[in-house]
């Protein structure tokens, strides 16, 4: 599968973004999809994670009540809705997805997915 990100941008504090992650083929429900996020300097980190049905959802505690994935499986399109954004939020966000399915933890793992988009930028202004 192939996977193309896209909505990055410059906002305010406060402001929203969506995000969304369109993939190629036919196989899209097949995958988990994830979101990650890459700030200057940093490691990549888990943002969020949807399985394959979009009926369960994983978030990082730091985006918790403000962000939302989904996907719609028809469209082979996943999103991520971001509210409330904060500078600390500026980063390059890349989407993800895998086969593995998810076990305790292991949805927080870049590991976990061997395909990856090739990043949007989403810069938050203070």
């Amino acid at each position: 599968v192939q996977l193309q990100a896209s909505g990055g941008g410059l906002v305010q504090t406060g402001g929203s973004l969506r995000l969304s992650c369109a993939a190629s083929g036919r196989t899209f429900s097949s995958y988990n999809m994830a979101w990650f996020r890459q700030a200057p300097g940093k490691d990549r980190d888990i943002v969020a994670a949807i399985g394959r049905s979009g009926s369960s959802t994983y978030y990082a505690e730091s985006v918790k009540g403000r962000f939302t994935i989904s996907r719609d499986n028809a469209k082979n399109t996943a999103y991520l809705q971001m509210n409330s954004l904060k500078p600390e939020d500026t980063a390059v966000y890349y989407c993800a997805a895998g086969v593995a399915g998810f076990y305790g933890t292991t949805w927080r793992d870049q590991y976990n997915y061997g395909y990856w988009g090739q990043g949007t930028l989403v810069t938050v202004s203070s």
